[in-house]
């Protein structure tokens, strides 16, 4: 059985060790990146089947690489790895086509169940999330 295929991106260094490791026994890593332009030159590079990527970088955020993911016409799947627990940051990873999001403080319980999720085809958010939709 072939294992997925995984690009990383996030600013901090030691978060994406932490995901490497964590990952690394199920998936193939295919690449860890600093930032959102390091995201879209490696993922027409590398074809991952899913990229992990945090929604505040400097200079092309998280949010702002999906976009342009989606507007390459990339069938590469989303999952947002990050710290906002604000539902505008979920619509807003939501409405770049993103089939993940993972709060950084569940990344232990929550990543691995939502790349598989989203590989199946599933939309996968950490279940402390909501969309505010109750307002």
């Amino acid at each position: 059985m072939t294992r997925a295929r995984i690009l990383l991106a996030d600013d901090y260094r030691e978060m994406r060790e932490t995901v490497e490791r964590l990952l690394e026994s199920e998936f193939d890593i295919v690449g860890a990146v600093a930032g959102g332009e390091e995201l879209l030159k490696a993922e027409s590079e590398t074809h991952p089947d899913v990229c992990v990527l945090d929604i505040s970088m400097p200079r092309v955020s998280g949010i702002d690489a999906a976009n342009r993911l989606r507007d390459q016409g990339s069938r590469t799947r989303i999952i947002f790895l990050t710290v906002h627990e604000d539902p505008d940051f979920l619509q807003a990873a939501l409405d770049t086509g993103a089939r993940g999001y993972v709060l950084k403080s569940r990344i232990v319980s929550d990543l691995s169940k939502a790349i598989r999720s989203v590989l199946d085809g599933e939309l996968f958010i950490s279940p402390s999330l909501t969309l505010g939709t109750d307002k």
